[in-house]
């Protein structure tokens, strides 16, 4: 067990893994900072998320401020915080996916400053969505770097980072595959904190990864057949990929791209078997495997196809 005094600060899931690595490995948690409450559900009632349902379930103290500026809209919300933190007596803070900008106050606060767990190989993929965004884009590579918080966007020095192979991965599965990676690379970080080496960003090779919106999520069908399919893959499970078809917005989960000469119009149903869904895209045809109506489950094609009649012909919008 090590003396070492840990504040945690994230929200989803990916954060929460985190969290539960820094514990198991035995670092008093004396605070979590986490998002308020959000509505979620058919429902729409107020859920916690991930991260403050762990610490709830483990009896640590709970902040969620709506702002850590103390000159901002929400001053209340940030001195609360404040003193919060300060009774915390932080060694170090951890952030993963947290959500909340960290004014200098706070980064200056530990005395091993904050420490942050990043899902991609700085400096490629600053920002908000750096798994979708890595799929989207085709990169062979990504993985997690361990970062000296500074008060710029993702742009502090490296302390540890490791690469992995992206291989066929959707957002889900490389999600989970980081998460654990970044919990195991922040023990070590934590293990090794007064001894890491930090090492500045290049100045070459920045990229962004902005937030995913739904508006993204509509198939342009004149688009390379393989670009569509990682689109595909970067959007799963969210937004999800999607097009109209017969006055329905159909989402489309899983594909692969076939080459192949097109004659026909982006988007035209070529051919529907239990196999998939061939549909034309510039250049070459995205096999469909895996289909979604409105209200309804992903579905194997063959099922799909029972309680919805595809033809060939038929044009996605």
């Amino acid at each position: 067990m090590t003396a070492l005094k840990v504040v945690f600060a994230g929200t989803p899931e990916f954060a929460r893994v985190a969290l539960e690595a820094i514990a198991a490995a035995g670092y008093e948690i004396t605070l979590v900072l986490s998002q308020p409450d959000r509505p979620a559900g058919r429902g729409m009632k107020l859920q916690a998320s991930p991260v403050k349902q762990f610490a709830v379930a483990n009896h640590w103290p709970v902040a969620q401020p709506r702002s850590l500026r103390l000159d901002g809209k929400y001053p209340e919300d940030a001195e609360t915080a404040r003193e919060a933190l300060l009774a915390a007596q932080p060694d170090v803070m951890v952030v993963a996916a947290y959500g909340l900008i960290l004014p200098q106050w706070v980064l200056d606060l530990p005395k091993f400053g904050c420490l942050n767990i990043h899902a991609s190989l700085l400096p490629r993929w600053r920002g908000a969505a750096p798994i979708h965004r890595a799929i989207e884009a085709g990169d062979a590579q990504t993985g997690i770097t361990i970062m000296q918080m500074d008060a710029g966007l993702d742009t502090g020095d490296m302390l540890l980072r490791e690469a992995v192979d992206i291989g066929g991965d959707n957002a889900a599965r490389l999600h989970d595959r980081l998460a654990e990676l970044g919990g195991r690379m922040i023990v070590q970080a934590l293990a090794d904190i007064g001894s890491l080496q930090r090492t500045p960003q290049p100045a070459e090779g920045i990229t962004y990864a902005n937030k995913v919106e739904k508006h993204e999520a509509q198939i342009d069908w004149n688009q390379p057949a393989e670009a569509i399919v990682r689109r595909l893959r970067a959007f799963d499970p969210f937004p999800g990929a999607n097009s109209p078809l017969d006055g329905e917005i159909i989402k489309l989960w899983s594909a692969h791209a076939v080459p192949a000469e097109v004659s026909a119009a982006p988007g035209t149903l070529l051919a529907v078997t239990d196999a998939g869904v061939a549909v034309a895209a510039a250049g070459a045809v995205v096999m469909v495997t895996e289909l979604q109506r409105p209200g309804g489950k992903r579905l194997a094609v063959a099922d799909f196809l029972r309680g919805f009649d595809l033809k060939p012909g038929q044009r996605f919008g």
